[in-house]
C-alpha cells in the first residue's frame, strides 16, 4: 500500500548552496550539567546538544541530510527516496527537508502488516510533512541494497535520488566529520549513539589527535564496527581518527527497552531536566554512565555526550 502526495515544483539547486536557507543553530550548543556520579569520579559532562540544530531536522540527520540533499538537487533530482522502518527518525527528517525545501519524498517503510493499521506518531508526522508511504514485507526490506529493487521502485514512482537506510553513507560521513570538528580541544572522550554507524564514521575523523570517540549500538549484532569501518574507507580511503564500540547497551535491539533504561532516563530526566530520546540517546547516556561508575573514565577526563535527537514527536496538529 502506498500513501498518495502531490505533485511539486523542481527543486533549485541554489536553495542548498546557502548553508544558512534552514537557518540551523550551528554550531549546536555545548551545555555542561553536574552529574554526581560523573563528579565523584573526578569526570566532567558535557551534553553536545545536537537536537538543537533545527526544530524538524535535528541531530546527525541534518548532519547527515544536507550533503546528499546538495548532491541530490545539483544531479537534477526533485524526488528522494528512503528506507527505514516504522519508528525512523530518518524518515521524519528526510519528510521534513522535503516540505521545507521542496523535494517530494518517498518512504519505503518496512512492514507490510502496517499498511491497514492507523499511522503511528511517527509515520503520521512524515504523511503529514507530504511523504509517500510505501510498505514493503521484511524480506523486500532486506533487498533495499539491491539495484534490481531501485529499478522496480523507480517503475513504480518514476525518477528518484536514493538514500540508504539511516542515510549513511560517504557524503554523510563526510557531513558528521563537523561534528567531530566542532569539539576539537573541547573533550578527551566523545559518547555517540550507534544505528548505522555512519555518525560515528564521521565523528572520529573530524576530531583532533588524542580524542578518542565511543559509540553505543542500539541494534544487537555485532556488525557496525565492520560498517563504520567500511563508510570511512569510502569516505576517506581508510579507517580514521581513534574510536571503538561498546555493545553492552542496546537493550535487547532497536528500540527495545530494559527496566533498567527506563529507570536511567526517568531519573536522567529528573535530575536534569532533559528527557533523553529512548532509542538512541537513552542507551548512549546510560553506557556513559555506567563507564564513569565502572572507572572506565580516567580521573581529569572530560566527556562530550552528543544529544543526536529528541524525544519521538507526538500526533501532528
Amino acid at each position: 500500500m502506498t500513501s498518495p502526495t502531490a505533485p511539486i515544483d523542481p527543486v533549485d539547486p541554489g536553495d542548498l548552496a546557502d548553508p544558512d536557507v534552514l537557518r540551523p543553530r550551528l554550531p549546536s550548543p555545548l551545555q555542561e550539567i553536574e552529574d554526581e556520579r560523573f563528579a565523584r569520579r573526578g569526570v566532567r559532562l558535557l551534553l553536545k546538544r545536537d537536537d538543537l540544530i533545527h526544530p524538524d531536522i535535528p541531530g546527525n540527520k541534518w548532519r547527515k541530510l544536507v550533503p546528499n540533499l546538495r548532491a541530490a538537487a545539483a544531479a537534477g533530482h526533485s524526488t528522494l527516496l528512503t528506507f527505514g522502518g516504522a519508528y525512523s527518525n530518518h524518515l521524519r527528517a528526510t519528510a521534513a527537508a522535503g516540505r521545507l525545501l521542496g523535494f517530494a519524498t518517498i518512504g519505503v517503510v518496512r512492514g507490510e502488516e502496517l499498511a491497514d493499521r492507523p499511522l503511528n506518531p511517527s509515520l503520521a508526522r512524515c504523511a503529514a510533512d507530504g511523504m509517500r508511504l510505501h510498505f514493503v514485507s521484511r524480506a523486500e526490506y532486506r533487498r533495499r541494497t539491491d539495484p534490481l529493487l531501485l529499478d522496480a521502485l523507480r517503475e513504480r514512482f518514476g525518477a528518484f535520488a536514493p538514500l540508504p537506510e539511516g542515510g549513511s553513507n560517504a557524503a554523510a560521513v563526510h557531513g558528521c566529520a563537523e561534528l567531530g570538528r566542532e569539539l576539537r580541544g573541547l573533550a578527551e572522550v566523545v559518547g555517540v549513539a550507534c544505528g548505522t554507524g555512519g555518525t560515528l564514521a564521521g565523528l572520529a575523523a573530524g576530531l583532533a589527535p588524542g580524542q578518542r570517540a565511543i559509540g553505543f549500538p542500539v541494534l544487537r549484532g555485532g556488525f557496525l564496527d565492520a560498517e563504520a569501518e567500511r563508510l570511512q574507507r569510502a569516505a576517506f580511503g581508510a579507517r580514521t581518527g581513534d574510536w571503538r564500540l561498546e555493545d553492552r547497551f542496546h537493550g535487547g535491539g532497536y528500540a527495545r527497552q530494559t527496566p533498567e533504561l527506563d529507570a536511567f532516563a526517568s531519573d536522567f530526566a529528573a535530575r536534569h531536566g532533559l528527557s533523553p530520546e529512548r532509542v538512541y540517546v537513552a542507551k548512549m547516556l546510560y553506557g556513559l554512565t555506567v563507564l564513569a561508575e565502572e572507572g572506565a573514565l580516567t580521573p581529569g577526563t572530560t566527556v562530550a555526550a552528543v544529544i543526536t535527537g529528541a524525544p519521538e514527536p507526538g500526533p501532528p496538529a
